[in-house]
């Protein structure tokens, strides 16, 4: 069965301050898909385009160069339907808890599903739903935004995203300033959405642990262009590539690169440790099991 791109991006470009002194290109002749369902890491340096690329993909940004493509469909052919799009492609910037507004959580959560005309039970269903998988209590949806904590207010944000049910969803550094705790919460509660809805997801993060933890590929962009893109396995075990990349790798992957060049071990491309665990009891066990 041929894979199906929830989001396709050909040739796009982005240019800022066009015939300025100020000329900069963001990006440049990025030909990308994200297949439908899947989680797609996507990393690179500060000013790389992580978070212009993130823009294009709902219509927050029109391309200079190129088109962004929905389910095959160009999203800038018919400008009018942008809503819709919007609706279809949920954005997270870093820090949506500053966007908080309403009385109370749940009202704030029930803002968007309100504004697409949703009737009354749905918008209930929808905030309940993405309150759980967001780690909101009961209690917490009846107080108001401004009396949680930073990180209750991160998954208040968030569930206000989800109460939307996009087809696709784009989190720009969703657990930056959250302790490890708060990380596995918001982050393994997006996860699970993904497993039960089927959204396609695009995280932007600069955590290698987290990339690895939770995503299934990994776009790597640098200076504006895309610059790796395959599976998990497949980028880390271009580590080199990726610290001239001014990347790095996760720390187990560190390990098991420095156990291949030792002869110890034949794979590279361990990232994570429960991986580690299995191969690490393959070298114990003996070498026609490694």
């Amino acid at each position: 069965m041929n894979s199906v791109n929830a989001i396709e991006l050909k040739n796009a470009g982005v240019v800022y301050g066009e015939d300025t002194p100020f000329r900069k290109v963001a990006l440049e002749d990025i030909n990308v898909s994200f297949p439908e369902g899947t989680v797609t890491g996507i990393i690179g340096h500060t000013g790389s385009g992580k978070s212009t690329l993130a823009s294009l993909t709902n219509g927050l940004l029109k391309p200079t160069t190129g088109e962004v493509l929905l389910f095959g469909e160009n999203i800038w052919a018919r400008p009018k339907n942008m809503k819709d799009i919007r609706s279809r492609v949920g954005l997270v910037f870093q820090y949506p808890e500053y966007q908080l507004f309403d009385e109370t959580v749940e009202a704030d959560i029930a803002f968007g599903p309100k504004n697409i005309g949703l009737d009354a039970d749905e918008i209930k269903q929808r905030v309940k739903t993405a309150a759980e998988f967001c780690g909101l209590s009961g209690e917490e949806l009846k107080r108001s935004p401004f009396e949680l904590s930073g990180g209750q207010k991160r998954r208040a944000a968030i569930a206000g995203v989800l109460a939307m049910r996009p087809q696709v969803l784009v989190l720009d550094e969703p657990a930056a300033g959250l302790d490890p705790k708060g990380r596995e919460e918001i982050l393994g509660g997006l996860k699970e959405y993904r497993r039960t809805y089927g959204t396609t997801l695009l995280l932007i993060s600069h955590s290698m642990e987290d990339i690895a933890k939770y995503t299934d590929r990994i776009l790597v962009i640098k200076e504006g262009k895309a610059y790796m893109e395959g599976s998990l396995g497949e980028v880390f075990e271009q580590a080199e590539k990726l610290f001239d990349a001014a990347l790095d790798v996760p720390q187990i992957t560190k390990l098991f690169i420095e156990l291949k060049k030792r002869g110890v071990c034949r794979k590279a491309d361990v990232y994570t440790v429960g991986y580690a665990k299995k191969e690490i009891e393959n070298i114990i066990k003996g070498p026609t099991n490694a």
